[in-house]
Parts: C-alpha cells; structure tokens; sequence
C-alpha cells in the first residue's frame, strides 16, 4: 500500500477504474476503492469459512474497501462486499469485521441485491401511479390531488422501508449460522453493533423519537436484543481470539490509518516511542505522503529487521524507491515480495511497473512476462495494462499495445478511446486468436456503452 499504489479510484456505478490516486472516476462522481495485496488477502481469509456457508464456490467472493470514514458496508450486484474504511478503523479487533462480513454474506445469499431491486422497482411503480393519479385529481380536485399525490409516495415508501428491514433481519439471522458454521465467536457483532448505536445517538439527537417503521433498518437495540441470545447459545460464544489473526488485523487497521490520516494524526496515534510492528507500518505510510522518504525507509527497515521475507514489507520497501524516483532500485525488493507472496497480482504489477519505469531494455522480457500474468490473474488493474501496453509499444507489437489501451480505457470508463484502440487491435492481431476475440469483445461492448452514453447526453 502506498499513496500512489494503494488507491484506484473506481466509479462502482460503471465499474470505471482510474489511477493514479490524485485522479477522480471517468464518470466524475462515485467512491474510490482502496486495494492492496495484503488487506485483500486478509479479508479473503477471514471470509473465507463463512463464504462457504453462505453456498459460495471457493473464491467467488469478492471484497472492497471503499474510501469513506463512515461505519458501513453493503452488497451490490454478484458476490461482492463493499465495506468502508472507517468500517475497519472503528473496529476493534477481527472478529467485529467477521460479523459485519457475516451479515453482508447474509444478503448475499438471499439474493438480496436483486430482490432490492425489484422491490423498489415495485415502489417505483406505486409512486409513478400515485403522481399521475394526484396530477389528474388536481386538474379536477384542486388541493386534493396532492393529498392523494403524497399518500401514494407514502404508501411506496412504507412498502419499501417495511421489505428493506425484512431483509436486514434475515440477513442478521443468516450471519449466526455463517459464524458457527466458521467457529466464529459472535461477540464481536455484538460489539460492532455498540458502535452503531453510538453512530445513531450522534446523528439522531432525538434518537429516541424516532419512528421504527420509518428507517431501512430495525432499530439496532432491537437487533442485538434479537441477536444475543442465539449467539450466546453458540458453542463458539467464548472461542479465544486467535493472536495471528488479530496481529493482522492490526497491521491492516495500521496501514489504513498511516494512509488515510493527514500525518500529524498518525503520529499522535503512533507516536515514536511506539516501536510495534502497527506502529512501523502507519509511520511509514505518514512519512512517505509528507515527502520524508529517508525518514520512511526507516521505519521500513525496522519492519524488514523483524522479518526480513514478509511479502508486504518488501512490497512497500519497493514501492517508497520507485515512487522515490528509484525504480533500479526498487525491483530487488519487489522481485522477492513477488515470490514470497506467490506472485499477487497487485504486487506483480508494481514490479511490472518498476520494470518498465528503470527504462532497460533488458528488463522488457521479463516485465512483459510479470505483466501478463498479473492481468490475467486481476484484469481491473489500469495501471498494469498501461505498463503492459507500454512493453509491447516498445518491443514493436502495436497491436497488442493498442489491445492493452482499450483493456485500459475500458476500466476508466471511456467507451470511445476503448473502442478505438480495439479496431486499431483488429486489425494487426491474426482473427481467432484469444487476443482477437477479447479485442471483438472489447470493441462490441464500448461501442455499445459509447452509444448508450450519446444517448444519455440527448
């Protein structure tokens, strides 16, 4: 994770990825999602046993962090989890982040992503008949068109409100299954749902006053209340925490803080006196953003000295060098990350990227090798396909560039340049090869998406 690295901004509404980090969503609006090697891995392994029983084939699941201080986390369309960085930096310890993985699994499984949909297309439909019922009784009625205007918004928003907390509470009541059946303690979503109740007493006041039927959730006194006693009745209730666990958590939380935080922030959090292992990583990151590299690589050095192969910290020990202006220097240590890490995707294409940034032409073969591999195991990476397009520009394979600019293009949501670069792709690469497929793919699919963006503009 580092300030150019950790962060691609992706429009989640068109699934429109951009780097670097200082660039906003093709679309313009939309949250940025926070990647790295290290927190994916642990958000996958923790997942993992309660993905399975949710019904969920080995991998399918995917997480995100979304770039927001706010405690939330919700499902989208497939099997996806969206979970908010002031999610895990309000969270104590792991097993609060497994029961809100747990409840989102929930949803999940109900196929409630869909079924939300269909309901407030439902609603919609109400509310569209209810406007033109109140249009046409103004015209007749006067003032009582719009009573019978907003009775009919209320009924569909009832209707809605009233499905939506239908789903949370199964979603609750899936989440105690999928923790036993992981031989998870459920105390931690007991805990986390303490943090709500506090988020809700901040920002309703009148917290007490506030109607049940008219928020999307139940109310979350009642959700614990409804929670406890199931959870309590677990045979894993009182299961110890694992140290391993909770040790990666921390360094995850860590790492989210040294990035997020403005600096001065992270060193009051973690002042120097503190020598752990959190403390390093959340040091590093503070130093690194304020433009203090020799003062990062420090506290990276203190990190290797405690274990001198961890993947991660090899990773951001390459990561400070290249964005350092020191990319020669910075593959040793990436080259190493990538065979300790068993060659992460992410962590590949920052060595990729170094490859390509050290300007050797010695170093094409083996970036073009890196790269490959590393889009073909992520293929939402823009900057690894930019890198790779950049290796075949410069070993005179033009086609296979511009099929990597549309790969590219179509991540940061431009369906024109996407388009473009595939037809200049069709005609340099042998039709029926894999890379002329996707490239027909590529082209179909932009074309279709430039249209309906022209369309839009109307």
């Amino acid at each position: 994770m580092s300030p150019k690295r950790l962060t691609w901004l992706v429009c989640a509404a068109v699934l429109a990825v951009a780097l670097p980090a200082e660039q906003v969503c093709a679309q313009g609006n939309g949250p940025s999602i926070l990647r790295d090697a290290e927190t994916e891995q642990f958000l996958s392994d923790i997942s993992a046993p309660m993905a399975k029983s949710a019904g969920l084939s080995p991998g399918a699941l995917k997480l995100y962090v979304i770039n927001d201080p706010e405690i939330n986390a919700f499902v989208a369309t497939g099997q996806a989890i969206y979970i908010n960085s002031g999610t895990i930096q309000r969270a104590d310890n792991a097993n609060e982040l497994e029961g809100v993985i747990a409840h989102e699994l929930g949803h999940i499984e109900g196929g409630d992503a869909v079924r939300s949909g269909d309901a407030m297309a439902s609603a919609g439909r109400i509310t569209l008949l209810s406007l033109l019922a109140g249009i046409a009784a103004t015209v007749v009625a006067g003032p009582a068109g719009m009573l019978a205007m907003a009775a009919g918004q209320s009924a569909a928003q009832g209707k809605y409100l009233a499905y939506s907390r239908q789903q949370e509470g199964s979603a609750d009541a899936s989440a105690v299954r999928h923790l036993n059946d992981a031989h998870y303690s459920g105390k931690g979503m007991i805990s986390f749902f303490g943090k709500l109740r506090q988020e809700e007493y901040r920002l309703t006041p009148s917290y007490t006053s506030i109607d049940p039927f008219a928020v999307d959730h139940p109310m979350t006194a009642d959700r614990q209340a409804a929670l406890l006693g199931d959870l309590e009745r677990s045979p894993w209730w009182n299961a110890p925490p694992d140290p391993a666990k909770q040790a990666r958590f921390a360094r995850v939380k860590a790492k989210l803080v040294g990035y997020l935080d403005e600096p001065p922030v992270v060193m009051n959090k973690f002042p120097e006196r503190d020598q752990s292992i959190p403390a390093h990583y959340a040091r590093a990151y503070a130093w690194h953003r304020s433009g203090y590299p020799d003062a990062a690589n420090r506290e990276v050095a203190a990190l290797l000295a405690a274990a001198p192969h961890d993947p991660y910290f090899l990773e951001l020990k390459g990561q400070i060098l290249l964005e350092s202006g020191k990319p020669a220097e910075a593959i040793p240590a990436l080259r190493e990350a990538v065979e300790q890490s068993r060659s992460t995707p992410l962590i590949a294409a920052l060595l990729g990227n170094a490859l390509v940034a050290s300007e050797n032409p010695a170093n094409l073969k083996e970036a073009a090798q890196v790269l490959r591999v590393a889009v073909q195991r992520d293929n939402e990476n823009p900057q690894a396909w930019y890198d790779l397009g950049l290796v075949y520009t410069r070993m005179g394979d033009e086609a296979r560039a511009s099929l990597a600019s549309a790969e590219r293009f179509s991540l940061q949501g431009q369906p024109q340049m996407a388009a473009a670069n595939a037809e200049i792709a069709l005609r340099g690469i042998p039709a029926g090869t894999p890379d002329y497929i996707r490239a027909q793919d590529l082209a179909l699919t932009a074309r279709d998406e430039a249209d309906r963006e022209r369309r839009r503009r109307r």
